[in-house]
């Protein structure tokens, strides 16, 4: 039985993964920033240690005499009220677990990165290899890209093996944000609008594994990016259309329109105090569209990807099961 910390364990990869590991009888060793946390990661059989991740103390306690550690915890989110937050958490909260992990003596920590911390040029397909393009599409990308660089950075000086996960948008049950959202959106017909642009998918049982897979086989220093397949929003919809049987006409609108539109929509909500359902980023973040090549988690760690429309069919039974769709659905 080998003792592990995880961070993250509310979340959907870090509780997926969590459940993964608690299964497979690791001795699961989890931080919770909560009350409600704290319930969630006991019920599936985790030991829970109270805690924050910016602080290092309760990191560095809650990894004692551990063989590994997963750094999951991180804020994904668009449009944020207070973007301080995300460098807090996604670039200091790396840099803390990794010293904690020298300080408890933890050998190894597999950091969940992004595949947005690629940064590829427009047009291009993002790996590993990719040079960073030198701009950011949206405060998440770049607290993501700062925190992978400051998380090796701090695994060099402290001694600490650090293999970076670096997953595509990660769908599959229980993810009702980013494609999970428009999806769900669309089946209750209420996506009237949207951008003509590439989207890459991982399935989240294949994120979990490929985590897996990272802290067996991975290569110290290294990242591996996660993706089962890259498709247009068009063949994104058609699929979850064949799958559900239901259609819905989505007017695709021309760049120019979409950032208009999305400008206006934040400017709206930020006025009255309220957080926007879209903003500029992400729709420049919808305009780049993202191609990634997730080739070397097959290739080196040997991980095997699930097809998008099995991903799509069981996230389309999941959101009909919690209530998330409003009319009556078989997923095919």
């Amino acid at each position: 039985m080998t003792r592990v910390f995880l961070t993250g364990g509310s979340g959907l990869i870090g509780g997926a993964l969590a459940t993964r590991l608690i299964e497979r009888s690791d001795e699961l060793v989890a931080l919770a920033r909560s009350d409600a946390g704290e319930r969630a990661l006991s019920a599936r059989g985790a030991r829970v240690v109270r805690g924050d991740t910016l602080d290092e103390d309760a990191l560095a306690a809650g990894m004692a005499r551990c063989a590994l550690a997963y750094h999951v915890a991180g804020i994904n989110t668009m449009c944020p009220a207070d973007p301080a937050t995300l460098f807090h958490v996604n670039v200091r909260g790396a840099e803390a677990a990794v010293r904690a992990a020298a300080r408890a003596k933890v050998p190894r920590v597999v950091l969940t990165s992004s595949a947005a911390s690629l940064g590829e040029a427009a047009g291009t397909v993002g790996s590993e290899v990719s040079s960073h393009r030198g701009s950011y599409l949206s405060v998440y990308e770049r607290s993501k890209h700062e925190g992978e660089i400051a998380a090796f950075a701090a695994a060099r000086r402290a001694g600490v093996e650090l293999v970076s996960i670096n997953p595509s948008s990660v769908q599959g049950p229980g993810r009702t944000g980013g494609t999970g959202r428009i999806m769900i959106a669309y089946l209750n017909g209420r996506l009237r609008a949207f951008v003509d642009t590439r989207i890459s998918i991982v399935d989240i049982a294949d994120c979990v594994e490929g985590h897996l897979l990272g802290a067996e086989r991975g290569v110290p220093g290294e990242r591996y990016v996660l993706n089962g397949a890259t498709l247009s929003s068009r063949e994104a919809l058609d699929i979850i259309a064949e799958l559900s049987g239901v259609r819905h006409k989505v007017r695709f609108l021309p760049p120019p329109v979409a950032a208009l539109a999305g400008g206006l929509v934040e400017g709206a909500f930020r006025l009255r105090g309220r957080q926007p359902p879209v903003c500029r980023e992400m729709v420049r973040t919808l305009q780049h569209g993202h191609r990634y090549d997730g080739s070397r988690a097959a290739r080196e760690l040997g991980l095997r990807y699930t097809p998008v429309a099995e991903t799509f069919r069981r996230t389309i039974e999941w959101a009909v099961a919690e209530g998330l769709v409003q009319q009556p659905i078989q997923a095919r």
